[in-house]
């Protein structure tokens, strides 16, 4: 493994151009859907404590948002920092637990980078990790995929890092004990996903992703248009007291420093 650099190092470079750029935008804009598309998963990860935390992620523009939401909400004792975590140089041996919601599925090399989080944690240190299980597990996956498709054979998954990465317990496991983790388990999160307050939001909000921007991007211009009819249709299918929900499982993994 190569020795961590500093913040301004990337050895994810496709990751940090989409998040700091297209997906960041987007996320940011939609910030208060995508802070509760995942409440029900949320309220399962995190507890409270006393004491303090550093964030850090490829985005700018999500980091600057983090900043305000904390600066608002009194937050003192939260800093963040832009940075590629599988080769930022972290303090050796310095934080308690390393806790990631829905982050940790992109990395160009996970046993490099889980390794380099691991030298950031006392021994014996916990890694928290909150994962999507398989893509047939997901009707949020498949049935957005689907719609967009229509007629046409579902394209398969884009090579490399992608969202379904650590669903099987058996390779996510195997990064983590390589990368020296031990205590593995894995908790199954069964709850909805929330899209938005409508069809018309949901919309916006779905046709704005990479994976939808990608399968798009290939259509011509009447197909991509009666694809985004069919995406429509979906979501008002979805459509429920509170907003557009779809089915989701998740994993919660645990872990330990050895």
């Amino acid at each position: 493994m190569a020795e961590p650099q500093g913040a301004g190092a990337c050895a994810n470079a496709a990751q940090a151009a989409e998040w700091d750029g297209p997906a960041g935008a987007h996320r940011t804009r939609y910030a208060a859907v995508f802070d509760a598309e995942p409440r029900p998963h949320n309220e399962r990860l995190r507890a409270a404590t006393d004491g303090s935390a550093l964030g850090i992620d490829l985005s700018a523009q999500m980091l600057e948002h983090a900043r305000r939401i904390a600066a608002e909400e009194g937050l003192a004792n939260v800093s963040f920092l832009q940075a590629d975590a599988q080769v930022y140089q972290f303090p050796v041996a310095s934080f308690d637990v390393a806790i990631s919601r829905f982050g940790t599925m992109f990395f160009a090399d996970p046993v490099a980078a889980f390794g380099n989080v691991g030298h950031a944690l006392r021994p014996g240190g916990r890694l928290v990790l909150m994962v999507w299980q398989a893509r047939d597990s997901n009707e949020w996956a498949t049935a957005i995929r689907e719609a967009l498709a229509g007629n046409n054979p579902v394209p398969p998954p884009a090579d490399g890092p992608h969202p379904f990465s650590l669903a099987d317990p058996a390779v996510a496991g195997g990064i983590l004990a390589t990368a020296g983790f031990a205590d593995i388990s894995f908790t199954d999160v069964h709850e909805p996903v929330y899209y938005g307050p409508d069809p018309a939001v949901a919309l916006d909000v779905v046709r704005g992703l990479r994976s939808s921007r990608d399968m798009l991007a290939g259509l011509e211009a009447g197909e991509a248009a009666r694809a985004l009819d069919r995406l429509h249709a979906t979501l008002a299918a979805h459509q429920a007291p509170g907003g557009v929900f779809f089915d989701a499982r998740a994993w919660i993994i645990a872990a330990r420093r050895r």
